[in-house]
């Protein structure tokens, strides 16, 4: 087997047996649960008259809904791939272990594609299975289905990557709490700067604009964000969205359009741009 392949298995088995992995699986289990009992109370509601919702309203008003529970698991998401990205490296460096792993015949940029192949594996499986069984919860009490499932999935996981390997590239220099702290921070001032870049265009003010442009540049986390958001809104939201003007597109949990080509080849180049820094940052640090 390849030395990058044995260092993403071991790198899972690691992560599988720390007590954070197992807390947020308790946690999601718990979440989708409370949630799909909200998700079902909405199926009851009555109006002025006294009268069941019709089942159009009540779609309307789970999806959106919806997009405020995805917010939360993406942002559960970014802080688990922050933290356990965070020391992935640095700790064991202080620790000693990698010395007996370079004695080997291993190369330093095996062992960084390694483990971020690893937790990558980890970052999927759980961005798959909690949307799985958060959509087939919500689809079970209001038969309500988000138009695009499987870009929404795509989205959020991509979301959590960039967090990832922002923490890997952090930790070839910086203590592992450090180096969490400042991808996790990254990440909500990512998301800060989109929310106000949203406004200048809706203002038509490019200057204010340009800073939701540049930070989909510097940290793509938000515009994979806002692709997460258009996959969850259905036609109706997103005519209403874009008849409200300014209004709509201000609004931090709408998206009225899919994020171009161009931000998605970006993304990947991003990708391999942070892994190529990781590696070169590693191969020139003295352990």
């Amino acid at each position: 087997m390849p030395p990058v392949l044995v260092i993403a298995r071991l790198t899972v088995q690691e992560a599988s047996r720390r007590r954070l992995l197992l807390a947020l699986v308790v946690l999601t289990l718990l979440v989708v649960g409370f949630s799909a009992w909200g998700f079902y109370k909405i199926t009851t509601f009555t109006n002025s008259e006294g009268q069941v919702l019709p089942t159009a309203q009540v779609r309307l008003i789970t999806s959106q809904l919806l997009i405020v529970v995805t917010f939360m698991y993406s942002g559960v998401l970014a802080l688990s791939a922050a933290v356990v990205a965070g020391p992935l490296i640095s700790a064991e460096v202080e620790s000693g272990l990698l010395l007996s792993m370079l004695a080997r015949p291993v190369r330093r940029s095996e062992i960084v594609i390694g483990k971020w192949l690893g937790l990558a594996i980890l970052v999927a499986i759980y961005a798959a299975g909690s949307a799985l069984l958060e959509l087939t919860a919500v689809n079970l009490t209001t038969g309500y289905t988000p138009p695009h499932p499987v870009d929404l999935v795509a989205y959020v996981a991509a979301e959590g990557l960039c967090l990832l390997s922002l923490g890997l590239l952090l930790s070839t220099r910086l203590s592992g709490i450090t180096g969490g702290v400042i991808a996790l921070v990254a990440w909500l001032m990512a998301w800060i700067a989109g929310v106000v870049g949203d406004i200048g265009t809706a203002l038509q003010n490019d200057a204010v604009a340009n800073i939701g442009r540049i930070s989909h540049i510097v940290l793509p986390t938000d515009g994979l964000w806002r692709g997460a958001v258009y996959a969850m809104e259905p036609d109706v939201v997103l005519a209403t969205l874009r008849a409200a003007g300014a209004a709509g597109r201000a609004n931090p949990f709408s998206a009225l359009d899919p994020p171009p080509a161009s931000f998605l080849v970006w993304v990947v180049v991003w990708f391999g741009l942070i892994l190529f820094l990781s590696i070169w940052s590693f191969r020139t640090r003295e352990i």
